[in-house]
């Protein structure tokens, strides 16, 4: 079974839309631009594709499988 996860290693601002790329399997930026699209959208509104970000961000982990080069980085010291 397939889970969503905010992507940690392809992400622009939180790691939405690397992460509904990767569990839709479609290339990243075409999930970028559509939220965009939908963002300005006058019917829909800027706020609703905002705040639905800021939500999706909050509710959808993090995964998990991934190493944070900054830590070994501050190891080397």
């Amino acid at each position: 079974m397939k889970k969503l996860f905010r992507s940690a290693n392809d992400k622009k601002l939180l790691g939405v839309c690397g992460g509904l790329a990767r569990y839709f399997g479609i290339d990243p930026t075409i999930v970028r631009l559509g939220w965009i699209i939908v963002s300005i959208i006058p019917a829909v509104g800027p706020v609703v594709g905002v705040v639905a970000y800021i939500v999706c961000g909050f509710v959808i982990p993090m995964e998990k499988d991934y190493i944070d080069i900054t830590e070994y980085k501050d190891s080397d010291e």
